[in-house]
């Protein structure tokens, strides 16, 4: 813009001067008038006289008159010069402020492009993302008649024992207490080693899979092997497990120690998981558990359903009502998820 205003502040400049110009040959064409209307005036009085010195005196200011017209000429000669040349450079100047003002708006045109581009592209994601969340909750909403729980508990003999047991017992009975007990199966699998765990999800086609046992701080799940010791399994092969195993699996439990790692990073793979996010004691694991499963059995939404399970723990005095985390996939909301809604 500063290349224009320059372009323009210097026609303006230009145009007074051919302005004054012009008023100056205005100013020498009266003069020359003036002249004319002398020796008009002066022939006239020359044929009136017979005086010899009349005569004289007529002539020589005739000529003087002339002589000034034709200095005056020049002069307006001159003038005319100049106004044509500043004309000229008018022109030129004019030419290049509209070859300025038309890469100004160009450049004008061409940021407004780029900036509705971007502006498109922003709409389009949000309305993919939109797309994404509405489908999300179709199928949120197109809940089946059934749900399978599958529950997989180890309990290595080289570490302490859990009442792992206890655990199943109680989530088999308050499923069994809920409203909606015909529309969950609970399946169990004890002993559960490694190479156990995609057959169990191959064959029970889960909605819920439900780690009980032990974990590590480092993230790992333990599972035993065939002697019935500790086996180590990374927070990674969990992950790939789920992204590899059925499409019916919404929701992964872990009721492990320190597995809060393994349910933030299986969200990209199911809708839900839980997880711990220090040690958690074997009472506080089993009354969290059983009663998240008995609200979920109500029908309720799976936030709902993780609230009510730390408020038991609270009933039962339980000070461990902040180990359990719920993670939800991006895009999903835990007031709408709900598993068990019968037809």
């Amino acid at each position: 813009m500063a290349l224009i205003d320059t372009y323009r502040t210097s026609i303006m400049r230009k145009k007074k001067e051919v302005a004054k110009l012009q008023s100056d040959k205005a100013s020498e064409i009266k003069k020359i008038s003036d002249h004319t209307k002398k020796i008009l005036s002066a022939k006239q009085a020359i044929s009136r006289t017979k005086s010899l010195s009349t005569v004289q005196s007529k002539v020589r200011e005739i000529e003087r008159s002339e002589k000034a017209i034709a200095s005056l000429e020049k002069k307006v000669s001159d003038i005319d010069g100049k106004i044509a040349r500043k004309n000229k450079e008018i022109a030129e100047e004019e030419r290049k402020l509209r070859q300025a003002e038309e890469r100004e708006e160009k450049k004008r045109l061409k940021e407004a492009e780029s900036q509705m581009k971007k502006v498109n592209e922003i709409l389009g994601h949000h309305t993919k993302l939109h797309l994404q969340t509405q489908q999300a909750i179709l199928d949120l909403q197109s809940v089946p008649e059934k749900i399978t729980v599958l529950f997989m508990a180890s309990n290595p003999i080289d570490v302490p024992a859990l009442r792992l047991d206890e655990e199943a017992r109680a989530i088999d009975e308050m499923i069994r207490k809920s409203e909606h007990r015909d529309s969950v199966s609970f399946v169990t699998k004890w002993a559960v080693r490694p190479q156990d765990v995609l057959q169990a999800i191959n064959e029970s086609n889960p909605t819920i899979i439900h780690f009980s046992g032990h974990g590590s701080e480092h993230g790992e799940i333990v599972f035993q092997n065939p002697q019935g010791n500790a086996k180590l399994v990374s927070k990674e092969a969990i992950v790939q497990t789920m992204m590899s195993s059925s499409d019916s699996i919404r929701l992964v439990f872990f009721n492990t120690c320190f597995s809060y790692g393994q349910a933030e990073a299986v969200v990209e793979h199911v809708d839900a998981a839980i997880g711990m996010n220090t040690s958690i004691g074997d009472d506080a694991a089993r009354v969290f558990a059983a009663q998240f499963y008995s609200s979920i059995g109500f029908g309720l939404s799976l936030q709902k359903a993780f609230e009510q399970a730390k408020a038991a723990l609270m009933l039962e005095g339980i000070p461990e009502e902040t180990t359990p985390e719920l993670y939800v996939k991006e895009g999903l909301d835990a007031n709408e998820i709900i598993i068990v809604r019968p037809q």
